[in-house]
């Protein structure tokens, strides 16, 4: 079933509601793109891009808004979030749809994770301010006097999201910023951008003040405009490396707080002791998954020599799971890549792979797209789930983030030399272990050089685990209490009790 839905265009959201993104009292002078639906290449909506006086308008309604939202008590902050939060979850399959259309990712995908996951979120750093999370410390530093520390919001926000998973990470940023007390401007991607209007609605329901959270839409210089205005005190992106780097540069030449989560090349490390079926079954989680359009996806798969064989065979059996198709029937796992932009970036890379870095196709390519189709999906961005095997380290494949259905399989003779080759990258962002030696496990882990680890598991994130990249792949942390923290300022105060002010100005 081809999902029908009809939406209204899109504008500029900000002071509670929806208004026009051009300055002009026509809305057709307003420079405006489609959102497609990439299973069917169908455009569904109309986007207007938000002009910068609209975007002056979105800061200057937060930056009105946020006094008073800063000084509301946390608990009560917490009581309107945790509102918000029961209205995603009511209406978790109709925003899910929302999600499917907008991504390609199938409803079963959409329907268990991304609403579900950015919801716990919101309710985690609810609770977190609730019962204290803001408190800062207090202690005596003497006889005559003590030191007191506060948690200060920000102010207003800019948060940018990747389109990747478009709900999701709005929540990710906009919870612990609203929570924290500060407002925020959000610029969805443009590629996904459906979702923003959606959640600015439910926290408007849920009885957040106008202003509080606002919206902009557009391409990256609606991002530049964004980050360089003197009233964002922080920016929180999350995106490709270079893009990152732009925005990390900028940011930080005007002395704003920055957060970026960035992309990687993550390795998944498989001890020569490891359960091969399960050591597969995580290898597929950290490539098909999202159709391999995940930031911390393990694409570099080291394999132990004495396995290789036989993690290849049970590959190649266990892919045949891997179901295309009707993107609402919730036995499709796999949908197609998000955009044709993004469907010749990775077929590109799968050709180079074959016919540059001649690594061995065990399955997929370029020029493949599942099979038995329905015939109105035909025209949408499928590719088939690609591995490579017979991979070395100095091919383009395995060096370059590619954001696909694409594996690359790197056989290994020692441990050492799998932990020296899976660190040899520029990036850091996630790494994980397959094996039945828990202890070799954890050392395996230990020495990878990446800011989310897993093992014998790969892909999870909860609410309450911070998440961030080493090296290039970012800086700073979102959700768990550190999340908290990049969200407030700190502010310390000496109080002086013994009577009398030092000073070193007296009479003689």
């Amino acid at each position: 079933m081809v999902l029908n839905i009809s939406l209204p265009d899109r504008h500029t959201f900000y002071a509670g509601r929806a208004q026009k993104s051009s300055s002009s009292s026509s809305s057709s002078s307003s420079t405006t793109f489609q959102s497609i639906d990439p299973s069917t290449a169908k455009p569904v909506c109309t986007i207007h891009t938000s002009s910068q006086s609209s975007i002056d308008s979105a800061i200057s309604s937060a930056k009105s808004a946020f006094p008073s939202w800063s000084s509301t008590p946390p608990i009560e902050r917490a009581r309107i979030l945790h509102k918000a939060v029961q209205i995603l979850r009511s209406r978790n399959d109709e925003l899910a749809k929302i999600e499917t259309l907008d991504t390609g990712k199938p409803f079963s995908e959409t329907s268990t994770v991304d609403i579900v996951t950015g919801a716990d979120v919101l309710e985690y750093f609810a609770n977190l301010v609730a019962s204290g999370g803001l408190n800062g410390e207090s202690f005596r530093l003497r006889d005559s006097a003590w030191v007191y520390t506060s948690k200060e919001p920000l102010g207003v926000c800019a948060g940018i999201g990747a389109w990747n998973y478009p709900i999701q990470i709005a929540l990710w940023k906009s919870a612990p910023c609203l929570a924290a007390g500060n407002a925020m401007v959000y610029k969805p991607s443009e590629v996904t951008p459906l979702h923003a209007q959606f959640l600015a609605e439910v926290y408007k329901e849920a009885g957040l003040p106008d202003g509080v959270f606002n919206v902009v839409y557009g391409a990256g210089d609606v991002g530049s405009y964004l980050t360089k205005h003197p009233d964002i005190a922080k920016v929180s992106f999350t995106g490709q490396v270079s893009t990152g780097r732009k925005v990390a540069g900028s940011a930080a030449g005007e002395m704003k707080y920055v957060t970026m989560e960035l992309g990687g090349k993550s390795p998944v490390v498989v001890l020569p002791d490891a359960d091969v079926d399960q050591a597969v079954d995580g290898a597929m989680m950290a490539n098909f998954f999202s159709t391999g359009q995940v930031c911390t996806n393990g694409t570099r798969v080291f394999v132990p020599d004495t396995l290789k064989a036989q993690f290849e065979r049970v590959l190649l059996q266990k892919i045949k799971e891997v179901r295309a198709g009707d993107l609402m029937d919730m036995d499709t796992n796999f949908g197609p890549l998000v955009s044709d932009a993004h469907y010749k970036k990775v077929t590109q890379y799968i050709r180079h792979g074959t016919t540059v870095d001649r690594a061995r196709l065990l399955c997929g390519g370029f020029d493949q797209r599942p099979t038995n189709l329905p015939s109105q999906l035909k025209n949408g961005y499928w590719v088939s789930p690609t591995v490579f095997t017979d991979c070395s380290d100095d091919m383009r494949i395995v060096k370059e983030e590619i954001f696909g259905p694409v594996m690359c399989i790197l056989p290994y003779s020692s441990l050492e030399e799998a932990v020296a080759r899976a660190n040899d990258t520029e990036l850091g962002l996630a790494a994980g272990v397959f094996g039945k030696d828990i202890n070799q496990c954890h050392r395996v882990v230990k020495q990878l050089q990446a800011g989310i680890t897993w093992v014998n598991t790969w892909g999870e994130s909860p609410a309450e685990m911070a998440v961030g990249g080493w090296k290039q792949s970012g800086v700073g942390v979102e959700n768990g209490r550190r999340g908290l923290e990049a969200w407030v300022r700190n502010k310390s105060t000496l109080v002086e009790m013994g009577g009398t002010v030092p000073t070193v100005f007296a009479k003689l």
